[in-house]
C-alpha cells in the first residue's frame, strides 16, 4: 500500500492574522492588552486633572516621559532589545517625537485653555482618521463593522463631550491645539503600524520612542526643576503614575495590539476610553455623570462592540 503524500504545513503569516484569515489562538491575549490599555488611558484622564494645576505642560510631560522611559527599559530589557534596521532609525525618532512629545504637548496645552468635553471630542477625531488613511494608505480596506461602528462611538464620545463642558468660551488656539494633538494621534499611529508590518519590535519601538519624546522634551528640564520645587507630593506621585501605567504599561499593550490587529480596528478600540473615565471620574473623584453622558457611554462601547465584529460576505 502506497504512503501517502507528506502535505507540507501551511505558513501562517501576520498579514493573514491580522485580515483575519486564520484564527487567532492568542485573540484571549489581545482582548486582555486592548481592555488594559483602554482603562489605563482612561486612568490618565484622573491623573492629568490632579497633577496639571501644579505643573507647566512641558515640565508634566517631561517628567511623564523620564518616568515612562525608565520603566520602558526595564520592560525591553526583560522582553530582549532587538535594535530596528538602520533605514528605519530616522521614521522611529520622528514617531517617538511626535507620539511623545508633540502630541503630550499639545494635549497638555489644549486641556489648560479648553474645556475638557471639548477637547475630547476634537482629540477623538483621530480613530476617524485613522480608519480613513489606514483604508487609504496601508491597505486595510474599509470593512463595514468599522465603517458603522467608528461613526456611532464617536457619536457618544460628542454627548459625553457635550454634557461635561463648561460655561467658558470657545478658545481658539486651545481648539487649534487639540486638532494639532489629534493628527499626531492619528499620523503617529499610522507610522506605528506601517514600522510594526516592517518587522520592527514592538517593546523596542515603544521604548526608542520614548527615549526620542524624552530627549526632545528636556528644554522644559529648568521649568520641572522649579515645579517639582513647589508641587505637594501627591501632583508629583500622580505624575510618577502617569510615566508608569498610562505611559509604560498601556503603550507597550497597545503596540501589542496594534501589531495583531488592523490600525482602523487598534485605534477604534480607544473609543471606550470616554466611558471608563467618566465612571473612574464617579468612583475617584465624586463627578456624578449626566443621563445623557451614560448614553453617551453607552454608545461608546455599542460601537467599539460593532467594530470588533466579522461580517462574512456571502458568496
Amino acid at each position: 500500500m502506497p504512503e501517502a503524500p507528506i502535505r507540507p504545513t501551511p505558513r501562517v503569516t501576520k498579514d493573514a492574522v491580522s485580515n483575519g484569515a486564520v484564527p487567532r489562538s492568542g485573540g484571549s491575549l489581545i482582548l486582555i492588552a486592548a481592555l488594559v490599555t483602554v482603562v489605563l488611558w482612561a486612568s490618565a484622564f484622573i491623573g492629568i486633572r490632579g497633577a496639571g494645576p501644579h505643573f507647566d505642560p512641558g515640565a508634566l510631560a517631561l517628567l511623564r516621559m523620564a518616568v515612562g522611559s525608565a520603566a520602558l527599559a526595564i520592560i525591553a530589557l526583560r522582553h530582549g532589545i532587538h535594535m530596528p534596521e538602520r533605514r528605519h532609525w530616522l521614521l522611529v525618532i520622528v514617531w517617538g517625537v511626535g507620539w511623545f512629545c508633540i502630541y503630550n504637548l499639545a494635549l497638555n496645552s489644549a486641556e489648560r485653555t479648553l474645556d475638557a468635553g471639548t477637547a475630547a471630542m476634537v482629540v477623538n477625531l483621530a480613530p476617524l482618521m485613522v480608519v480613513v488613511f489606514s483604508g487609504l494608505f496601508l491597505r486595510e480596506g474599509f470593512p463595514k463593522p468599522l465603517l458603522i461602528g467608528a461613526p456611532i462611538a464617536f457619536l457618544g464620545v460628542v454627548l459625553i463631550g457635550m454634557n461635561s463642558s463648561t460655561s467658558a468660551g470657545l478658545d481658539i488656539t486651545g481648539l487649534l491645539l487639540a486638532v494639532l494633538a489629534a493628527v499626531m494621534y492619528a499620523g503617529c499611529t499610522l507610522v506605528q503600524k506601517h514600522l510594526l508590518t516592517s518587522g520592527v519590535d514592538a517593546t523596542t519601538l515603544t521604548w526608542l520612542g520614548a527615549i526620542a519624546g524624552t530627549v526632545a522634551l528636556l528644554p522644559w528640564a529648568g521649568r520641572l526643576v522649579t515645579d517639582l520645587q513647589t508641587a505637594p507630593l501627591d501632583a508629583t506621585l500622580w505624575v510618577v503614575y502617569l510615566g508608569i501605567f498610562p505611559t509604560a504599561i498601556a503603550f507597550t499593550t497597545w503596540a501589542y495590539v496594534l501589531q495583531r490587529s488592523t490600525a482602523g480596528q487598534t485605534s477604534a478600540t480607544t473609543y471606550v476610553v470616554p466611558a471608563i473615565a467618566i465612571l473612574m471620574s464617579w468612583m475617584i473623584l465624586g463627578e456624578v455623570p449626566t443621563p445623557m453622558m451614560f448614553i453617551g457611554g453607552a454608545l461608546c462601547l455599542l460601537g467599539v462592540l460593532v467594530t470588533r465584529m466579522r461580517w462574512h460576505r456571502g458568496r
